[in-house]
């Protein structure tokens, strides 16, 4: 009971320490909005599909985060409607996947790249004849950011311990 009541009160002073996943019960205190406004919004607005683990229950990454205070802030603040948001939040996703294809990408084939296949397993190896389909592609670059917010976290992670 101690340790949790220290780790509570290291979180409430440091959250500049992220953590990769959240469970909607963390959300919930960090966004201060219920749970069941969570997933209500997760059926209004198609950009927020938070993961799911193997038990079945949500995973919100940052991401995730930042979008619920937007929504937070058009719906609560701005007085948008749920549809006025919706437009908003299209608008700006759009504009996002557009920086995304103006940064740099290294297209060099390598054959030791992460596949992920249709069943949502990892392998090293690129089983695909043809190379990699569009899917496979798209697994990649979510796994690609993934692993980059973990070094993120890590690297914050080894600051903290020095």
């Amino acid at each position: 009971m101690y340790m949790y009541i220290l780790q509570k009160k290291i979180m409430a002073r440091n959250f500049s320490m992220q953590k990769l996943y959240y469970s909607i019960s963390e959300v919930s205190r960090i966004t201060e909005l219920e749970q069941y406004v969570l997933r209500y919004w997760e059926t209004e607005f198609e950009h927020l599909r938070p993961a799911k683990n193997h038990s079945g229950n949500r995973i919100y990454t940052n991401k995730d985060i930042k979008l619920i205070l937007y929504i937070k802030k058009l719906l609560r603040e701005e007085k948008y409607t749920i549809e006025g948001a919706k437009k908003l939040i299209k608008n700006f996703t759009a504009k996002e996947d557009e920086q995304e294809e103006a940064k740099p990408q290294n297209n060099t084939e390598n054959k030791s790249k992460p596949f992920i296949s249709t069943t949502g397993e990892l392998s090293l190896f690129n089983t695909s004849e043809n190379g990699q389909s569009q899917e496979s592609v798209s697994i990649n670059e979510n796994l690609k950011e993934d692993l980059l917010e973990l070094k993120t976290f890590l690297s914050n992670l080894l600051k903290g311990m020095e």
